[in-house]
């Protein structure tokens, strides 16, 4: 219930600004590939492949959130048009990927041009630093299959990451040796960064 409570109040307390980045699409896309279209297979994909990147950069593991679910699902229910809802929570979009777990990977990757030694939000880092922000502990996504442009991926997270000022605090160096992986770049979706200002 604080969860719900305080959502209703957090949009009057920050601003919020985005930018879409462009990653070119995959040529073909799966209407019924079993990460988007199986709700276990889904929430286990997105469950699995954030908390590797979270024990990557000695973050705690996040829980399935359905409040955070429902969220996304609703958001996506009313359209297919990429942008930001402007909801209460960290969000991390993506759409065109062939699976859900190259979602989060494409958000992921960008760890290895984020600068661990200036820590700040960049425009072409945010869905990393929203993906290991270390006080995050909840996450929800919502999937929708919109036409040729394909499965459409919105992730809420709680509490929200991306604060001004707390990257040091929040965004861990890779405790793994991880980095970028090597699945080609740039990856096969589009994505879409928030962040606090």
């Amino acid at each position: 219930m604080l969860l719900s409570s305080f959502a209703v109040l957090f949009p009057f307390l920050s601003l919020v600004a985005c930018q879409t980045v462009t990653i070119t699409r995959a040529s073909t896309i799966p209407s019924k590939a079993p990460e988007f279209a199986d709700r276990d297979a889904f929430t286990s994909a997105i469950l699995n492949s954030t908390n590797s990147y979270r024990r990557d950069h000695d973050a705690s593991e996040v829980r399935w959130n359905r409040t955070l679910e429902e969220f996304a699902s609703d958001y996506l229910d009313s359209t297919c048009e990429f942008r930001h809802s402007g909801g209460p929570y960290g969000k991390n979009l993506a759409i065109g990927c062939s699976n859900v777990t190259s979602c989060v990977e494409a958000w992921g990757n960008e760890r290895g041009i984020y600068d661990f030694g200036d820590p700040q939000f960049t425009e072409e880092t945010g869905h990393f630093t929203q993906l290991v922000w270390n006080d995050t502990t909840d996450v929800g996504c919502g999937r929708k299959l919109c036409g040729d442009d394909g499965w459409y991926l919105a992730c809420e997270y709680w509490p929200r990451g991306n604060v001004q000022g707390a990257y040091s605090e929040q965004v861990g160096n890779s405790v793994n040796g991880g980095g970028i992986l090597q699945m080609g770049w740039p990856l096969p979706c589009m994505i879409l960064a928030c962040w606090l200002i």
